[in-house]
């Protein structure tokens, strides 16, 4: 398997959703702005989120795709297909199981972490917050879809998945909010049908691979599998980790609800721009690390799994310097073509621009961070990343004391960004102390060569945004749109043309995966 094309097929399907994503938010932002009412819906959806996390996305595939690739590798077909129904029956009953509670204690759950919204949007937020609890349930199960696909190298279709979601958004955005007395509902209600659209194309997929979960009405049956135990067991301290992330996102938010009204919002726009460059690349590699650092494990490949690792670095700093400088320089140009129409006013602009500047510091931690986690998470060591993880995140609300005061809601996203650049500098540590991860020669030179070319296109991007106003352009949409995409053209010709004259080429890139 050729992983430069593999990444690059990933990566367009992780566009796709991201694109999508940005016109979800960018309606969203027309349609609602910066207000109290969508401070109440970002609070409602990032509860199931939290969980979500905890069965799906976060925990769940840092233990759950190990064992598969070590299953698949080593006991055969049989075995495998058990496993895969036995994980997908308890996981499925246990996120019902929380939903049901959830939607009974959501009042108190509010009432820890969004006390700070007014009388009608608390209100608001408990109602929507109920609606999108069964949420989980489908996520879980398109997690697991997502970990089975992509042991199978099947990578396209869990990478398309979430453009389904953003789609529900859309069509929200643009039609139902016409149909709810509080237009804001319309919002969870596309949360709810996003989640079962991407339950739906998972299932063909599974069939085809030969792996679609049968279910069981008894929720237990699939704790005698020792393999579930397994899994659960390693699930323990991932499940710890992304918990104390996740409560410090909440914390950060409960902060940016007392910073006034939209700041929760302003926060989460910059967010949105913030995630597009990390799942181009760092979720991209991280969904190819992983199952094949599993199975150079389980193939007792050191030489393999450590090329791995070097291969994944090298395209991290390759692509993740320039987005980040690329940020920074054109904050204000993003947030005002994305987002600057409707009742997003353009005062808001520079509200939500800061923290995105503040965001950039760190983007190269957060993606190394989705590299070097997943060379722990192949050898079935989780308690390492998450010691190192829960030591940052502690370390994050620290930072949040000094910044927040002096930068307001930029300080809890620089705070963000500068806990990821700790977190990284200690995985990688931790894999150099235990020779995991032996780097082979020339990064000197290739950093040398790098730096020049970011800082050549750092500067022609801020020279070419500072010569319009950009908000002054609002009434001209689509002309602002061309001279953004006109401006992020000519910085990716400048480094890349930087490049090429400095002796970078392709096929230094190109890796296949045993």
């Amino acid at each position: 398997m050729n992983l430069l094309k593999t990444l690059a097929a990933i990566s367009s399907m992780t566009m796709l959703s991201r694109i999508t994503g940005l016109l979800r938010e960018s309606l969203f932002a027309r349609a609602f702005g910066a207000s109290a009412y969508t401070d109440a819906f970002i609070i409602a959806f990032r509860i199931p989120n939290l969980l979500r996390r905890l069965f799906a996305e976060g925990a769940f595939s840092q233990a759950f795709v190990p064992i598969l690739s070590e299953y698949k590798t080593q006991h055969g077909e049989n075995a495998t297909r058990g496993l895969v129904d036995h994980v997908a029956n308890t996981l499925v009953w246990a996120t019902v199981a929380t939903s049901v509670v959830g939607i009974i204690a959501t009042p108190v759950i509010l009432t820890l972490i969004a006390s700070g919204l007014e009388s009608g949007a608390f209100d608001a937020s408990v109602l929507m917050t109920r609606l999108m609890f069964p949420y989980i349930a489908c996520m879980s199960f398109v997690a697991l879809a997502g970990g089975v696909l992509n042991t199978w190298r099947e990578f396209k279709i869990p990478a398309f998945t979430p453009v389904l979601l953003n789609l529900a958004f859309i069509f929200a955005s643009v039609v139902l909010v016409r149909y709810f007395h509080q237009p804001i509902y319309a919002m969870a209600v596309a949360v709810c049908v996003g989640g079962l659209l991407q339950v739906g194309i998972q299932i063909p997929a599974l069939v085809r691979i030969g792996m679609l979960p049968r279910l069981s009405l008894k929720p237990l049956a699939g704790l005698r599998d020792p393999g579930v135990r397994r899994i659960l067991q390693k699930m323990g301290p991932a499940v710890f980790a992304v918990s104390a992330a996740q409560i410090s996102l909440l914390i950060n938010t409960s902060i940016a609800a007392r910073l006034g009204a939209g700041s929760v919002s302003a926060l989460q726009y910059a967010d949105r721009l913030m995630e597009f460059p990390t799942a181009m690349l760092g979720v991209a590699l991280g969904t190819i690390l992983l199952p094949n650092l599993s199975k150079a494990n389980a193939d007792g490949d050191a030489d393999e799994y450590s090329a791995l690792l070097h291969w994944g670095l090298r395209l991290t700093f390759l692509l993740a310097l320039p987005a980040a400088v690329g940020m920074a320089a054109m904050a204000v140009p993003l947030i005002a073509t994305l987002f600057n129409y409707g009742a997003f006013q353009s005062e808001t602009i520079l509200a939500a621009a800061l923290p995105l500047m503040a965001y950039s510091a760190g983007l190269v931690g957060i993606i190394l961070v989705k590299t070097l986690a997943p060379a722990f998470y192949a050898r079935q060591d989780i308690r390492t990343p998450v010691r190192i993880a829960v030591g940052v995140l502690v370390g994050t609300q620290l930072m949040n004391l000094v910044f927040v005061p002096l930068l307001g809601v930029a300080g809890l996203a620089l705070s963000i960004g500068l806990g990821a650049c700790i977190n990284a500098l200690f995985l990688y540590s931790g894999l150099r102390q235990r020779g995991i991860y032996v780097p082979q020669g020339g990064w000197g030179p290739f950093f040398a060569r790098l730096l020049v070319a970011v800082l050549v296109m750092g500067l022609v991007a801020w020279f070419c945004q500072a010569q319009l106003d950009w908000a002054a352009m609002r009434a001209h949409p689509w002309l602002r749109v061309g001279a953004l995409l006109g401006i992020i053209s000519i910085c990716g010709a400048v480094y890349f043309a930087v490049l090429f004259a400095l002796g970078f080429r392709l096929r230094d890139f190109k890796r296949r995966a045993k």
